[in-house]
Protein backbone atom coordinates (compact mmCIF):
# COMPACT_ATOMS: atom_id res chain seq x y z
CA UNK A 1 0.00 0.00 0.00
CA UNK A 2 1.12 3.57 -0.91
CA UNK A 3 1.89 5.93 1.82
CA UNK A 4 -0.88 8.30 0.23
CA UNK A 5 -4.07 5.80 0.79
CA UNK A 6 -2.51 4.80 4.40
CA UNK A 7 -2.58 8.66 4.96
CA UNK A 8 -6.18 9.57 3.56
CA UNK A 9 -7.76 6.39 5.56
CA UNK A 10 -6.05 7.35 9.41
CA UNK A 11 -7.62 11.21 8.41
CA UNK A 12 -10.86 9.46 7.96
CA UNK A 13 -11.03 6.96 10.55
CA UNK A 14 -9.84 9.68 13.20
CA UNK A 15 -12.73 11.50 11.82
CA UNK A 16 -15.15 8.58 13.03
CA UNK A 17 -15.49 6.90 9.46
CA UNK A 18 -15.15 2.87 8.90
CA UNK A 19 -13.17 2.73 5.64
CA UNK A 20 -12.33 -0.45 3.59
CA UNK A 21 -9.55 -0.93 0.98
CA UNK A 22 -10.41 -2.74 -2.03
CA UNK A 23 -9.04 -3.16 -4.93
CA UNK A 24 -11.33 -2.24 -8.03
CA UNK A 25 -11.08 -1.82 -11.62
CA UNK A 26 -7.28 -2.09 -10.96
CA UNK A 27 -6.91 0.57 -8.94
CA UNK A 28 -6.40 0.65 -4.92
CA UNK A 29 -9.67 2.72 -3.57
CA UNK A 30 -11.02 3.59 -0.57
CA UNK A 31 -14.86 3.03 0.54
CA UNK A 32 -16.95 4.42 2.71
CA UNK A 33 -19.81 5.56 3.81
CA UNK A 34 -21.59 8.98 4.43
CA UNK A 35 -21.90 10.42 7.66
CA UNK A 36 -25.21 9.55 7.73
CA UNK A 37 -24.63 5.73 6.14
CA UNK A 38 -26.91 6.28 3.59
CA UNK A 39 -23.91 6.42 0.65
CA UNK A 40 -21.59 4.87 -0.23
CA UNK A 41 -18.49 6.81 -1.84
CA UNK A 42 -15.48 5.66 -3.40
CA UNK A 43 -12.46 7.42 -3.28
CA UNK A 44 -9.55 7.13 -5.36
CA UNK A 45 -5.99 8.27 -4.36
CA UNK A 46 -3.75 8.88 -7.00
CA UNK A 47 -0.39 8.35 -6.01
CA UNK A 48 1.90 10.50 -8.43
CA UNK A 49 5.35 8.39 -9.36
CA UNK A 50 5.87 9.20 -13.17
CA UNK A 51 9.32 9.87 -13.88
CA UNK A 52 8.85 10.37 -17.61
CA UNK A 53 5.58 11.93 -19.65
CA UNK A 54 5.42 8.25 -21.19
CA UNK A 55 4.90 7.34 -17.68
CA UNK A 56 2.26 10.03 -16.46
CA UNK A 57 0.25 9.39 -19.83
CA UNK A 58 -0.08 5.37 -19.09
CA UNK A 59 -1.10 6.37 -15.53
CA UNK A 60 -3.83 8.37 -16.51
CA UNK A 61 -4.92 6.08 -18.89
CA UNK A 62 -5.21 3.80 -16.66
CA UNK A 63 -6.49 5.98 -13.91
CA UNK A 64 -9.85 7.11 -16.21
CA UNK A 65 -10.91 3.17 -16.55
CA UNK A 66 -11.22 3.59 -13.01
CA UNK A 67 -12.29 6.59 -12.79
CA UNK A 68 -15.11 5.67 -15.62
CA UNK A 69 -16.54 2.46 -14.51
CA UNK A 70 -16.62 3.99 -10.82
CA UNK A 71 -18.54 6.21 -11.83
CA UNK A 72 -20.91 4.09 -12.68
CA UNK A 73 -21.50 2.52 -9.69
CA UNK A 74 -23.65 3.28 -6.80
CA UNK A 75 -21.12 6.58 -4.85
CA UNK A 76 -21.45 8.42 -8.88
CA UNK A 77 -18.48 10.38 -9.53
CA UNK A 78 -15.76 9.24 -7.39
CA UNK A 79 -13.88 11.56 -5.21
CA UNK A 80 -9.97 11.82 -6.74
CA UNK A 81 -7.20 12.80 -4.65
CA UNK A 82 -3.90 13.19 -6.07
CA UNK A 83 -0.54 13.18 -3.89
CA UNK A 84 0.50 16.64 -4.64
CA UNK A 85 -3.03 18.04 -3.73
CA UNK A 86 -2.72 15.88 -0.33
CA UNK A 87 0.61 17.13 0.61
CA UNK A 88 0.46 20.58 -0.67
CA UNK A 89 -2.95 21.89 0.64
CA UNK A 90 -3.38 19.35 2.69
CA UNK A 91 -6.02 21.80 4.62
CA UNK A 92 -8.40 22.37 1.92
CA UNK A 93 -8.14 18.80 1.08
CA UNK A 94 -9.48 17.64 4.40
CA UNK A 95 -12.26 19.96 4.47
CA UNK A 96 -13.39 18.91 1.09
CA UNK A 97 -13.32 15.06 1.43
CA UNK A 98 -15.18 15.58 4.89
CA UNK A 99 -17.60 17.33 2.78
CA UNK A 100 -17.74 14.75 -0.22
CA UNK A 101 -18.87 12.68 2.63
CA UNK A 102 -21.69 15.00 3.83
CA UNK A 103 -19.91 16.05 7.00
CA UNK A 104 -19.69 19.55 6.11
CA UNK A 105 -21.71 22.96 7.72
CA UNK A 106 -24.62 24.42 5.82
CA UNK A 107 -25.48 28.17 4.27
CA UNK A 108 -28.10 29.01 2.12
CA UNK A 109 -28.23 31.94 -0.64
CA UNK A 110 -30.64 33.78 0.66
CA UNK A 111 -29.15 34.95 3.67
CA UNK A 112 -25.88 35.78 1.68
CA UNK A 113 -24.94 39.15 0.09
CA UNK A 114 -23.46 39.11 -3.35
CA UNK A 115 -20.78 41.93 -3.71
CA UNK A 116 -18.29 43.20 -5.71
CA UNK A 117 -14.82 42.64 -4.14
CA UNK A 118 -11.48 43.97 -4.80
CA UNK A 119 -8.58 41.43 -6.13
CA UNK A 120 -6.57 41.44 -3.54
CA UNK A 121 -9.63 39.89 -1.66
CA UNK A 122 -10.47 37.34 -4.45
CA UNK A 123 -6.60 36.58 -4.58
CA UNK A 124 -6.47 35.63 -1.04
CA UNK A 125 -9.54 33.94 -0.76
CA UNK A 126 -9.20 31.44 -4.22
CA UNK A 127 -5.42 30.96 -3.36
CA UNK A 128 -6.63 29.48 0.12
CA UNK A 129 -9.74 27.72 -1.15
CA UNK A 130 -9.30 26.72 -5.02
CA UNK A 131 -7.16 24.25 -6.26
CA UNK A 132 -5.47 26.34 -9.39
CA UNK A 133 -5.31 29.85 -7.03
CA UNK A 134 -6.16 32.92 -8.90
CA UNK A 135 -5.95 33.28 -12.49
CA UNK A 136 -6.35 36.55 -14.49
CA UNK A 137 -10.43 37.88 -14.71
CA UNK A 138 -12.25 41.45 -15.41
CA UNK A 139 -15.28 40.65 -12.97
CA UNK A 140 -15.12 39.39 -9.07
CA UNK A 141 -17.95 38.68 -6.96
CA UNK A 142 -18.06 37.94 -3.05
CA UNK A 143 -20.61 35.66 -1.55
CA UNK A 144 -21.25 37.08 1.87
CA UNK A 145 -22.24 35.09 4.92
CA UNK A 146 -24.97 37.44 6.95
CA UNK A 147 -27.53 35.60 8.93
CA UNK A 148 -27.07 31.83 9.60
CA UNK A 149 -29.49 29.43 11.08
CA UNK A 150 -31.98 32.35 11.91
CA UNK A 151 -28.79 34.35 13.70
CA UNK A 152 -26.43 36.93 12.84
CA UNK A 153 -23.32 35.54 11.09
CA UNK A 154 -19.98 35.74 13.26
CA UNK A 155 -19.56 39.44 12.42
CA UNK A 156 -16.61 40.28 10.25
CA UNK A 157 -15.77 43.65 8.75
CA UNK A 158 -14.01 43.63 5.83
CA UNK A 159 -11.81 46.27 4.35
CA UNK A 160 -14.77 47.62 2.32
CA UNK A 161 -16.70 48.20 6.36
CA UNK A 162 -19.01 45.96 5.19
CA UNK A 163 -20.31 42.96 7.61
CA UNK A 164 -19.98 39.42 6.67
CA UNK A 165 -18.06 36.65 6.06
CA UNK A 166 -16.93 35.90 2.89
CA UNK A 167 -17.73 32.29 1.82
CA UNK A 168 -17.12 32.18 -1.75
CA UNK A 169 -15.58 33.90 -4.57
CA UNK A 170 -16.54 33.90 -8.22
CA UNK A 171 -14.89 35.81 -11.18
CA UNK A 172 -15.33 36.22 -14.83
CA UNK A 173 -13.48 37.04 -17.67
CA UNK A 174 -13.94 40.25 -20.05
CA UNK A 175 -16.14 40.14 -23.20
CA UNK A 176 -15.03 38.40 -26.42
CA UNK A 177 -16.83 39.83 -29.22
CA UNK A 178 -17.67 38.84 -32.68
CA UNK A 179 -20.89 39.54 -35.32
CA UNK A 180 -23.43 36.74 -35.69
CA UNK A 181 -26.09 38.01 -38.39
CA UNK A 182 -25.55 41.66 -37.85
CA UNK A 183 -25.57 41.58 -34.30
CA UNK A 184 -22.33 41.68 -31.81
CA UNK A 185 -21.92 38.56 -29.49
CA UNK A 186 -20.90 38.96 -26.32
CA UNK A 187 -19.27 36.11 -24.62
CA UNK A 188 -17.62 35.71 -21.01
CA UNK A 189 -15.70 33.26 -19.59
CA UNK A 190 -16.40 32.00 -15.94
CA UNK A 191 -12.84 31.62 -14.72
CA UNK A 192 -12.76 30.70 -10.88
CA UNK A 193 -15.46 29.69 -8.05
CA UNK A 194 -14.47 28.34 -5.27
CA UNK A 195 -16.14 28.27 -1.75
CA UNK A 196 -15.22 27.37 1.90
CA UNK A 197 -14.47 23.65 1.28
CA UNK A 198 -15.75 22.75 4.66
CA UNK A 199 -19.37 25.17 3.60
CA UNK A 200 -22.15 23.52 1.25
CA UNK A 201 -23.55 26.57 -0.29
CA UNK A 202 -27.29 26.06 -1.26
CA UNK A 203 -27.98 28.60 -4.26
CA UNK A 204 -24.48 30.00 -3.56
CA UNK A 205 -23.43 29.84 -7.49
CA UNK A 206 -26.37 30.74 -8.96
CA UNK A 207 -26.71 33.84 -6.93
CA UNK A 208 -23.23 34.90 -7.80
CA UNK A 209 -24.34 34.18 -11.51
CA UNK A 210 -27.35 36.00 -11.25
CA UNK A 211 -25.21 39.00 -10.31
CA UNK A 212 -22.91 39.00 -12.97
CA UNK A 213 -25.79 38.72 -15.54
CA UNK A 214 -27.68 41.76 -14.01
CA UNK A 215 -24.38 43.77 -14.06
CA UNK A 216 -22.78 43.15 -17.30
CA UNK A 217 -26.15 41.73 -19.40
CA UNK A 218 -23.57 39.09 -21.25
CA UNK A 219 -25.07 37.44 -24.37
CA UNK A 220 -23.46 34.02 -22.89
CA UNK A 221 -20.69 32.56 -20.87
CA UNK A 222 -18.60 29.59 -21.10
CA UNK A 223 -16.87 27.16 -18.38
CA UNK A 224 -15.00 24.27 -17.87
CA UNK A 225 -15.57 21.44 -15.40
CA UNK A 226 -11.79 20.11 -13.90
CA UNK A 227 -12.67 16.29 -14.52
CA UNK A 228 -10.21 15.50 -11.49
CA UNK A 229 -12.64 16.96 -8.92
CA UNK A 230 -16.07 16.67 -11.10
CA UNK A 231 -18.75 15.93 -14.32
CA UNK A 232 -19.41 19.60 -13.72
CA UNK A 233 -23.23 18.57 -12.94
CA UNK A 234 -23.77 21.72 -10.99
CA UNK A 235 -23.48 23.67 -14.40
CA UNK A 236 -26.20 22.04 -15.98
CA UNK A 237 -28.77 22.37 -13.21
CA UNK A 238 -27.99 26.06 -14.05
CA UNK A 239 -29.09 25.88 -17.45
CA UNK A 240 -25.33 25.69 -18.88
CA UNK A 241 -25.31 22.74 -21.76
CA UNK A 242 -22.14 20.55 -22.56
CA UNK A 243 -20.61 21.86 -25.96
CA UNK A 244 -17.12 20.05 -25.69
CA UNK A 245 -13.97 18.50 -23.72
CA UNK A 246 -11.02 19.72 -23.60
CA UNK A 247 -7.56 17.67 -23.30
CA UNK A 248 -5.66 16.59 -20.17
CA UNK A 249 -3.04 19.02 -19.31
CA UNK A 250 0.65 17.54 -18.02
CA UNK A 251 2.40 19.04 -15.45
CA UNK A 252 5.33 18.75 -13.41
CA UNK A 253 5.49 18.07 -9.98
CA UNK A 254 8.38 19.43 -7.73
CA UNK A 255 8.83 16.56 -5.71
CA UNK A 256 9.69 18.33 -2.77
CA UNK A 257 7.12 21.05 -2.35
CA UNK A 258 4.55 19.22 -4.98
CA UNK A 259 3.91 22.72 -6.54
CA UNK A 260 2.35 21.71 -10.02
CA UNK A 261 3.31 23.64 -13.48
CA UNK A 262 2.02 23.42 -16.66
CA UNK A 263 4.52 21.77 -19.24
CA UNK A 264 5.27 23.28 -22.24
CA UNK A 265 5.32 22.33 -25.59
CA UNK A 266 9.15 22.76 -25.88
CA UNK A 267 9.36 20.71 -22.47
CA UNK A 268 7.92 17.39 -24.37
CA UNK A 269 10.02 18.02 -26.84
CA UNK A 270 13.37 17.67 -23.91
CA UNK A 271 13.76 21.54 -25.16
CA UNK A 272 14.48 24.29 -22.58
CA UNK A 273 13.24 27.74 -23.01
CA UNK A 274 14.04 31.04 -20.35
CA UNK A 275 10.56 32.32 -19.50
CA UNK A 276 10.40 34.61 -15.89
CA UNK A 277 13.47 34.31 -14.85
CA UNK A 278 13.08 30.21 -14.69
CA UNK A 279 14.67 27.75 -16.85
CA UNK A 280 11.70 24.85 -17.86
CA UNK A 281 13.53 21.76 -17.30
CA UNK A 282 13.36 18.92 -19.63
CA UNK A 283 10.66 15.84 -20.08
CA UNK A 284 12.90 13.33 -18.15
CA UNK A 285 12.86 13.84 -14.52
CA UNK A 286 15.16 15.95 -13.08
CA UNK A 287 15.80 17.27 -9.72
CA UNK A 288 13.71 15.24 -8.10
CA UNK A 289 10.67 16.41 -10.27
CA UNK A 290 7.70 13.74 -11.27
CA UNK A 291 5.35 13.82 -13.42
CA UNK A 292 1.26 13.97 -13.89
CA UNK A 293 -1.46 14.23 -16.84
CA UNK A 294 -4.78 15.11 -15.26
CA UNK A 295 -8.10 14.35 -16.97
CA UNK A 296 -8.96 16.85 -19.26
CA UNK A 297 -12.34 19.21 -18.87
CA UNK A 298 -15.43 19.80 -19.71
CA UNK A 299 -16.82 22.95 -21.31
CA UNK A 300 -19.99 24.50 -20.54
CA UNK A 301 -21.96 27.15 -22.14
CA UNK A 302 -25.25 29.14 -21.33
CA UNK A 303 -26.55 30.54 -24.20
CA UNK A 304 -28.68 34.36 -23.26
CA UNK A 305 -28.94 35.43 -26.57
CA UNK A 306 -30.79 33.52 -29.06
CA UNK A 307 -27.52 32.74 -32.12
CA UNK A 308 -26.13 29.47 -33.62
Amino acid sequence: MCRLIDDITAFLESEGFECSRQMRHGFDVICTRTADGRKEKIIIPLEIKAETLDEAVQSSEYANDAIRMASSEEGGYPLIITEDRWMRQGKMMRARLLAHLELFSQAYARNCEVRRIEKAEAQSFLKENHSYGYAACRYRYGLFLKRHTGHIAEETENCDGHIGRLIAVATFSNARRWMKDGKEISSYEWTRYASLPEMRISGGMGKLLKAFINDVNPDDIMSYADLEWSEGRVYEALGFKVESGKDAVDFIIDGQTWERRAVRSLDKLGMTEEKSGMTEQKSGMTNGELFFRNFGSRKFRLKLTDYK
